[in-house]
């Protein structure tokens, strides 16, 4: 354990301290292995020379800052507690290359599965991006924390995600509330990633100045999406113009993500896919990336891999006996019989309830009742 002085010179040390020290007293609750005696207009610190490093740091900051504009409250020091925190993250993920992100409650977040680190090198490589996979592969979530990455390293200026609003067995205009209320719950998966990954004041705060932007589909209609990292998600739920028109309002600054899963399609059944029609017209642009993810990248419980397994097994099937019916062979004609005499091999196709009677010439013709005037 080392020790560090600090003296505080031009200093109201009633103002920098705050009312019975409240501020180091603040500073020293953050760093409970250290300790941060405040005696006269001298600050000493004791700790681990990394400790003592970051206190110095956040230290010199509120000196700053109290210098520009004359005090130092409490909300001043928890500010500069966690922009220190976000430079420690940030040099953790210089360190840590494999690192997507540290989440609000300090976890890690970051690759699970080979296709996964796929994504993240192709978003990382490609302005557009399309993942495809079942659920429970992380598409939306490994998404979601490269846009908060892309917004934290200062690459982008906002974050907006979208979905498309599919009505599944209710219509939304008997659901209850205003708009907002009633697409909210579609939206409800990208506020619970987003709420894993940034503090609950940061994230209200990012919200309110649009900073973070969730929204139906419909409101990107008009729009160019500029210096920001877009996300559609759910975007198997998109009919080809839908997918056309968001797709469109690509910004030269932006990184757009796609995200979808071809088995569940809540479309009505002669609505074609967006999704799917992109995939084959887009193909072979070069700079669009695809990455398909399958059962083996699935992180939720173990039944969800063996559900997805068991579905693609089904499918499967379903394609062999469909193709089966399709192919199979034209049942030969069988010439009317008699029902009076089955074994008879003769037959008198003239006696077919389909048979057309040939006309013989004897056969009258239909009568005109009208009247010539």
């Amino acid at each position: 354990m080392v020790e560090k002085v600090i003296t505080l010179e031009n200093v109201s040390l009633v103002e920098f301290l705050g009312p019975d020290n409240q501020n180091i007293r603040q500073l020293a609750a953050a760093f409970p292995g250290s300790k941060i005696i405040s005696r006269g207009n001298e600050i000493k610190i004791q700790g681990q020379p990394v400790v003592i490093s970051r206190i110095n740091d956040i230290l010199s900051a509120l000196l700053e800052h109290y210098h520009q504009y004359g005090q130092i409250t409490d909300k001043t020091v928890s500010q500069y507690l966690s922009s220190a925190d976000e430079d420690q993250q940030d040099r953790l993920l210089a360190a840590s290359p494999d690192v997507i992100l540290f989440g609000a409650k300090g976890g890690i977040i970051k690759a699970k599965t080979a296709n996964q680190q796929r994504l993240v090198d192709a978003v990382l490589k490609n302005d557009l991006v399309f993942a495809l996979g079942p659920a429970g592969t992380g598409k939306t979530y490994i998404s979601v924390a490269l846009a908060v990455r892309a917004l934290k390293n200062k690459e982008v200026k906002k974050i907006i995600i979208s979905r498309p609003v599919v009505e599944a067995g209710e219509s939304l205009g008997f659901l209850p509330g205003d708009m907002k209320e009633k697409v909210d719950p579609y939206l409800r998966p990208i506020y619970d990633a987003l709420e894993d990954m940034l503090p609950p004041e940061k994230f209200k705060f990012y919200l309110e100045n649009k900073t973070i932007e969730i929204a139906p589909l419909a409101y990107m209609r008009g729009r160019t999406l500029n210096n920001a990292f877009v996300l559609l998600d759910e975007a198997q739920n998109t009919t080809p113009s839908q997918l056309k028109m968001f797709l469109t309002r690509m910004g030269p600054s932006a990184k757009v993500m796609v995200n979808g899963d071809r088995s569940q399609i809540d479309l009505p059944t002669k609505q074609k896919s967006g999704l799917i029609q992109a995939l084959d017209i887009l193909r072979d642009v070069n700079g669009i990336a695809f990455v398909e993810m399958n059962a083996d990248d699935v992180v939720r419980h173990r039944l969800v891999k063996q559900i997805v397994q068991a579905y693609d097994k089904f499918d499967v099937e379903m394609q062999h006996e469909q193709a089966n019916q399709a192919n199979r062979p034209i049942r030969e004609y069988q010439p009317y019989r008699r029902p009076n005499n089955p074994g008879n091999a003769g037959s008198d196709p003239g006696k077919h309830p389909d048979a057309r009677r040939e006309d013989d010439g004897t056969q009258e013709l239909p009568v005109n009742h009208e009247q010539q005037l």
